[in-house]
């Protein structure tokens, strides 16, 4: 066979593979219509959701009265897990942390906390890995099966500085579904901001029946975060004697949100149940001449102020037994109201975030209303950062 004969049938077996595969990729590139069959509509129900509703209702009720704390409140969880039927009706029994003080499903990290008393956590630090765990309770469990909230990473950029802060340990990734939201700090480490993978109108409608996936915080991550707060800390450059001081501007939170109850202000639509004699009370008369423009801004906290103890030559905080070992990240914040609002010396007072060291990278960590768990957790692993333009 000469040359010519074998490159001829060589290139006629190419022309063939050729057009194989261009046939084969024409088809491919062919949109087809679907000819699958549509779901039936009546899909078969687990046996559990045949039960009568008024018994369902009295059975997740009991669970829920009985099951106060982790890990025995999971059975809560597991309730709104079985089918449909179980899930709406838990969803309507679980009150917001506001109401029964207790955090029950991922949406409770990004409602308010309750009014009366403060929801008790502890944050542990691990130095290595540079990860800070937020666990609920008071302190660690013997048995480490303390319940973890959230989980938050540092990552050190050029410029600045990145807590990444998500529901899992194992996973810190912006496009999963455990992602929550992020603090960025500035290059000195003394300006803050806190990232909310929700949107503002979102975080506010979020009601406690909303219909959430097993896997999710929150409804489905939008494509952008919005700025939740501001933390800024003083600097010090004269070295002066002190502790750290820091104003936290909550963006998504208004002022009138720490007053004790509704007030009546002029211009504006609320209305404020009447007092037993039904008149106006002394607080009502007032602050019906404040602007509302004011009762709108955002809300500022700032640091409540420590007495210098002689004895002890250190500054001192009334921590309630929550905090027992002195450290500069030590802090109570508290609303910063402006005196022409003439609030009770006791909102002056309260005590919304709480802060404090109790052994070796352990910390505690009680928030109340109208912070949130993530937002209380960001501010408190802003103190982790260095600060050396803040110490004295």
């Amino acid at each position: 066979m000469s040359l010519k004969s074998i490159l001829r049938d060589l290139k006629e077996v190419r022309d063939g593979l050729g057009g194989i595969s261009k046939r084969s990729w024409s088809k491919s590139s062919h949109i087809a219509p679907d000819q699958t069959t549509p779901p039936p509509e009546n899909i078969p129900q687990s046996p559990w959701a045949s039960l009568p509703p008024e018994l369902l209702h009295d059975i997740i009720r009991r669970v829920e009265e009985s099951e106060t704390a982790w890990p025995a409140r999971a059975a809560v969880v597991s309730c709104a897990s079985v089918c449909k039927s179980w899930r709406g009706i838990t969803m309507e029994i679980v009150r917001v942390p506001e109401h029964c003080g207790k955090l029950t499903f991922p949406i409770s990290l990004k409602q308010p906390g309750p009014r009366d008393s403060p929801i008790q956590c502890f944050i542990k630090r691990n130095r290595a890995t540079g990860t800070y765990l937020l666990y609920y309770g008071l302190m660690p469990s013997e048995t480490e099966n303390d319940k973890l909230l959230l989980a938050a990473r540092r990552v050190r950029r050029a410029t600045c500085t990145d807590f990444i802060i998500s529901l899992s340990v194992k996973n810190f990734s912006r496009r999963s579904s455990t992602y929550v939201g992020k603090l960025r700090s500035g290059f000195l480490g003394t300006n803050f901001t806190i990232y909310d993978n929700q949107t503002a109108s979102s975080t506010a409608q979020a009601q406690p029946n909303r219909r959430l996936h097993s896997k999710q915080a929150s409804p489905k991550l939008p494509a952008t975060s919005y700025t939740a707060g501001n933390i800024t800390y003083e600097l010090n450059v004269l070295r002066t004697r002190g502790p750290r001081r820091m104003h936290c501007v909550m963006e998504s939170i208004l002022l009138s949100s720490v007053l004790a109850a509704p007030l009546v202000v002029k211009g504006s639509k609320e209305e404020v149940s009447p007092s037993p004699k039904g008149e106006a009370s002394s607080t009502d008369r007032e602050i019906t001449d404040v602007s509302p423009s004011l009762m709108d801004q955002p809300l500022v906290l700032k640091n409540k102020s420590p007495r210098w103890h002689e004895q002890l030559q250190c500054w001192c905080l009334n921590f309630k037994g929550r905090v027992t070992v002195a450290s500069v990240k030590n802090f109570q914040l508290v609303a910063d109201i402006d005196p022409s609002l003439n609030a009770p010396p006791e909102e002056h007072d309260r005590v919304i975030l709480q802060f404090g060291k109790i052994g070796k990278d352990i910390f505690t960590m009680d928030y109340r209303y109208p912070l949130s768990a993530f937002q209380a957790f960001a501010i408190c692993i802003s103190s982790f950062d260095t600060k050396p333009a803040c110490e004295g």
